[in-house]
């Protein structure tokens, strides 16, 4: 299947995906230890302390490879989001800020962990557990949906180049070259600015485009396809808004199987 058609297979449903996800052992026995622990953890001391239970929060946050940065979540949990000068506020990563509302120590003190911040932290793990699944069998997939979830809260270009998984979206759908990122981080930031309208995100069909567009071109660099393949995968979201509440609706199956034959024509 080309990247764009396992991507809707995915987005179309979703609650199954995460069902599935979700009982897996690994993810199911992490997911119960987080909910008989989280309770305990009152305070930044208690969360750091357990590594278990910090690492499932990193990880639901898409932190899991800031994990080892023990120093750096501290001096984020201790300063809180009040401030606009707090560190959350300032490091320019959309996940360190949100992992930062969530547990929101400095602000609600030990009403930071309640019931549903444990819903909130397991139900993001599992959306991360069932986007690594994906992305066994298709990096491009896991990427796509990422993108998906995150690209809609983008507030700033530097967004983008804070988060791997944005950037590496984003420069493959814009055939920018990953070694930019070897420049300085205002440099980059102007280029990306000159390319891409974040804001344009969080209309739908723009986001479906560009996911369409990103797919297309993941499959040029890694599967052999064609640039036609750019055009055909954006006819299959062309013209609808396929991202509701819930995920993509009223796509025809059909539709995208018979784009999907076509895209191996070429």
């Amino acid at each position: 299947m080309t990247t764009i058609g396992s991507y809707l297979s995915v987005a179309n449903d979703l609650a199954r995906w995460r069902a599935i996800a979700a009982k897996a052992p690994d993810v199911s026995a992490e997911t119960a230890y987080f909910r008989a622990k989280i309770s305990q953890a009152t305070s930044v001391d208690a969360l750091l302390k357990d590594r278990r239970l910090f690492n499932y929060a990193m990880k639901a946050f898409g932190l899991g490879d800031k994990s080892y940065a023990l120093g750096l979540m501290r001096k984020v949990l201790e300063q809180g989001v009040d401030n606009p000068n707090a560190l959350a506020n300032t490091l320019r990563n959309p996940n360190i800020l949100a992992f930062a509302r969530a547990f929101d120590y400095a602000g609600k003190g030990v009403a930071a962990v309640s019931a549903s911040l444990a819903e909130t932290v397991t139900g993001k793990f599992v959306e991360q557990a069932m986007q690594a699944a994906q992305g066994r069998q298709n990096p491009g997939v896991e990427l796509a949906l990422y993108f998906r979830e995150h690209a809609p809260q983008l507030t700033s270009i530097y967004g983008v180049l804070a988060d791997k998984k944005l950037l590496e979206v984003v420069q493959t759908a814009l055939d920018i070259s990953p070694k930019t990122s070897a420049q300085p981080v205002d440099t980059q930031a102007r280029l990306l600015k000159a390319k891409l309208d974040i804001d344009g995100f969080k209309d739908e069909k723009k986001l479906s485009s560009f996911i369409a567009r990103f797919s297309a071109m993941y499959d040029m660099q890694n599967n052999g396809a064609t640039p036609a393949a750019v055009t055909n995968a954006n006819a299959i979201l062309y013209g609808a808004s396929l991202i509701g509440s819930d995920g993509p609706v009223g796509v025809d199956l059909s539709l995208i199987l018979r784009r999907q034959a076509a895209l191996r024509g070429f």
